[in-house]
């Protein structure tokens, strides 16, 4: 297998990927998970793929529709091409006693922050990594300077249609995706949103992250006029951005900082962040606490109905220019 230089050759992709997975209940569990999990994805109607996942599924998507032969965990097939690239994604536990010899692009989502792997990039073999979020960019480069590339999922239109021209019953959807100290948010943050909603009149829905399907988030994206959407940092933010293509606007918890708590520990400060990194006034609006969300909520009626945020996703995040990013970053590491 050679690399052909080409412009527009459709050379073939090679990349590594491992889904995230945690303990739970105790250590060594994730082991036990991977058994009874398919049993247990036909019994309930949560998530079943996570959101990392689909944003591998969406790039794998997006790089056959632009031509090129995408193979997956073919380690044969790369050692016995070592001068040609891979991608290294998704779990970190790939990198446990990496032996192939071919250059490589990692990430994105192997690292949470930089300070996990200073010397990352000693290693030879590895060229770039791969940043969602412009904030997650900036936190790399702190680090990985002149080694960070950006890259995105690219949102499929077609399988989240607009949605704005049928009868709608909803006036909210509140996505609940809080993950640190979720006992005090949900006192001090969602319960008074659900109040003031209340008291105004307006219809809501909360769902959680992970604990629902995609035929029901469909469904309540057909009946909503808008989703609050609660979340204390993204690094890309698929829910949020399906729900605008389907042109339902956002109206975001946006606190400007990195919450994860490896932030106090290695940081001075929390970095910034966003919980909406690709965002524009044409998509809803924003609110840093509850302090704010009132007079937020008033901006946000006042304007519902000409927020354009399908037109921001087609033009910013199609997979498109997602799948040309990644082949350009790929392909990059090719040359000597």
């Amino acid at each position: 297998m050679t690399y052909d230089p080409t412009p527009g050759a459709a050379n073939p992709v090679l990349l590594f990927y491992k889904e995230h997975e945690n303990d739970s209940l105790f250590p060594g569990d994730r082991y036990l998970k991977r058994i009874i999990r398919p049993i247990w994805q036909k019994l309930h109607r949560n998530q079943k793929v996570s959101g990392f996942g689909m944003s591998f599924q969406a790039m794998c998507h997006g790089l056959s529709e632009a031509g090129h032969e995408v193979i997956v965990n073919d380690y044969a097939l790369a050692r016995a091409n070592p001068g040609y690239p891979v991608g290294v994604i998704g779990n970190l536990s790939l990198l446990d006693n990496w032996t192939l010899p071919n250059p490589a692009l990692l990430g994105p989502s192997l690292y949470d922050q930089p300070g996990q792997a200073p010397d990352l990039f000693e290693d030879k073999r590895f060229r770039a990594y791969v940043c969602l979020a412009d904030w997650m960019y900036d936190l790399f480069e702190t680090q990985y300077t002149g080694k960070c590339v950006k890259w995105f999922a690219g949102i499929d239109t077609e399988a989240w249609p607009d949605r704005s021209g049928g009868p709608k019953t909803l006036d909210f959807i509140i996505y609940d995706k809080i993950h640190w100290d979720y006992e005090a948010y949900a006192e001090n943050l969602i319960e008074p949103i659900r109040r003031e909603l209340d008291a105004r009149g307006l219809s809501h829905r909360t769902i959680r992250y992970r604990y629902y399907d995609h035929p029901l988030y469909h469904e309540l994206l057909t009946a909503a006029r808008g989703m609050i959407f609660l979340s204390e940092n993204e690094t890309q933010g698929l829910a949020y951005q399906e729900a605008m293509s389907c042109n339902v606007p956002i109206l975001a918890w946006d606190r400007g900082y990195w919450a994860d708590p490896q932030a106090a520990e290695h940081f001075g400060s929390p970095p910034k962040a966003s919980c909406v990194p690709f965002f524009s006034e044409a998509c809803g609006g924003k609110f840093t606490g509850m302090e704010e969300f009132t007079a937020s909520l008033d901006r946000f009626m006042e304007r519902r109905d000409d927020y354009r945020p399908r037109e921001f996703v087609k033009a910013t995040l199609s997979p498109q220019q997602s799948a040309q990013t990644y082949a350009a970053a790929y392909f990059a590491i090719a040359k000597p």
